[in-house]
């Protein structure tokens, strides 16, 4: 399968055809890794799961989705629950959900609600377990563990609308800005404080682990991300001509920076995601953008699978989506900043933009578009992050938690 072609970025022709540098007949596409093994004791250990929300299924719910799957007999504890919006294998636990959920709208304005979060969390009760596992980038690390257990959390980052992106989310909103700079000391003192109830942190990724450090003076064990490998593969076949971007539009994504880079370059992108920014994304967006909305699983793969590169502009934790399209054979083009660049090889998988600026990521792009990939080695490095490594390290920090 071939990715680029050494033309210019301008050149790029609808339908790509093999280059001097590539193999006439493409490989074929590596066999699905075998199904994962959950440590064989997860099921007899008396475990209780909290998750901070459950009102869609992003990177996080899909880590909990396997959890629940790994542990099918624990209770799990979240602020706010939306069953319809998450899968059977995690409504299939019995799920206890705090006050927020019979406020009005909660589904929809629960993080509006962050000044109530400590209240809520207080009042979660947490029944008899060996093990409270959290999986958290918000307020549910709060809750205290039962008489006798032990508390890992799996932290996706401190809360980043406290600490580390506080202008991203309440920039263009004056009165909740104003209402937030009042409020943020003392909830991050609360949120200081209540990280101590955690026996052990666990981080998705060295950018992650450094945050938990300068947040919580605390130390952490690294676990990535699980990706699904098995289904995200490879196919034989041709490239087609556009970009992709795979993201929720918000303003800390930066999609606005990709936006105007096309714009400028006259080349096709296509978007999944939605989120606040569309409208604002739409109308600064050039002819050749198409905004595709929400798409299924088997419909971004196949996107993955077609498209020349995956275009990831924004500052990340970690980031699954560029290691899915790795693992579809596709090169990434991202920002020089976060846990992407742990998961992508410069020069090998993907190249980086060094400035977060439209010019500097369309200089980027053309760079990209005038190398050729390999697809072996693109899914050679997504494989580091499959389910089995997820589990295999997870189970190593329980294990170490055991023995404390």
């Amino acid at each position: 399968e071939q990715v680029s072609t050494n033309r210019s970025v301008r050149d790029y022709p609808a339908v790509m055809q093999p280059t001097e540098a590539s193999p006439e007949t493409p490989p074929a596409p590596p066999a699905p890794p075998p199904p994962p093994q959950f440590p064989a004791d997860w099921a007899a250990r008396k475990v209780v799961l909290a998750h901070d929300w459950l009102t869609g299924m992003r990177g996080g719910e899909r880590v909990l989705e396997l959890l629940c799957q790994g542990f099918p007999d624990a209770p799990l504890l979240t602020l706010v629950h939306r069953p319809p919006a998450v899968s059977e294998a995690i409504n299939a636990h019995s799920v206890r959900a705090s006050f927020l959920q019979r406020l009005p709208a909660a589904h929809r304005l629960y993080r509006h609600a962050l000044p109530l979060y400590p209240l809520a969390v207080r009042g979660l009760h947490v029944p008899p377990a060996d093990l409270l596992l959290t999986t958290s980038h918000s307020a549910i690390k709060a809750l205290r563990p039962p008489p006798g257990a032990k508390h890992l959390c799996y932290c996706f980052t401190p809360m980043r609308y406290l600490w580390t992106h506080f202008d991203d989310y309440f920039a263009g909103r004056p009165l909740t800005g104003s209402a937030m700079r009042l409020l943020a000391p003392g909830l991050r003192r609360w949120d200081r404080r209540s990280a101590r109830r955690v026996d052990r942190f666990v981080a998705i990724s060295e950018t992650v682990r450094e945050r938990i450090r300068r947040c919580y003076d605390r130390d952490a064990g690294l676990v990535y991300p699980p990706a699904d490998t098995g289904f995200f593969t490879p196919r034989i076949g041709i490239r087609q001509e556009f970009d992709l971007i795979v993201s929720a539009l918000v303003p800390y994504k930066r999609i606005g920076l990709a936006v105007d880079a096309y714009r400028k370059l006259g080349l096709p992108l296509k978007i999944v995601g939605t989120g606040s920014g569309l409208h604002e994304l739409r109308r600064r967006a050039g002819p050749r953008t198409e905004f595709l909305g929400r798409r299924t699983d088997e419909e971004i793969r196949d996107l993955y699978r077609t498209c020349r590169l995956l275009v990831f502009p924004g500052e990340e934790d970690f980031g699954l989506v560029p290691v899915e399209a790795q693992a579809c054979g596709t090169p990434v083009v991202a920002f020089e900043a976060g846990g992407v660049r742990e998961s992508v090889k410069e020069g090998v998988t993907g190249l980086f933009f060094p400035e977060p600026t439209a010019d500097s990521l369309a200089d980027t792009v053309i760079q990209a578009a005038g190398r050729v990939w390999d697809p072996r080695v693109l899914r050679a490095q997504a494989e580091k992050f499959n389910v089995q490594a997820f589990l295999d390290g997870l189970d190593r920090e329980i294990r170490g938690l055991d023995a404390r």
